[in-house]
């Protein structure tokens, strides 16, 4: 793990194209500023965590064929 110490309004800049930027600091809380490519998925680690949970829930689920047969067959 790569530590840093930035001041307010210091920044740094990841794989050229990402800029991560300290805005405040207030009350132990840090607020920072993300500038990436729009096509770059950025995730709170704590719902990261959670939406991997749950792919790897519904990846054990077992469809029923015959139910999902039903529900897209098409009406003539």
């Amino acid at each position: 793990m790569l530590i840093l110490s930035r001041k307010k309004g210091e920044s740094i800049i990841i794989d050229g194209n990402i800029e991560v930027k300290i805005l405040a600091i207030e009350d132990g809380r840090v607020s920072i500023g993300i500038d990436a490519p729009r096509d770059m998925d950025i995730f709170r680690q704590e719902l990261y965590k959670s939406i991997q949970e749950e792919n790897i829930e519904a990846a054990k689920l077992k469809p029923n064929i015959e139910v999902m047969n039903q529900l897209f067959k098409t009406k003539k």
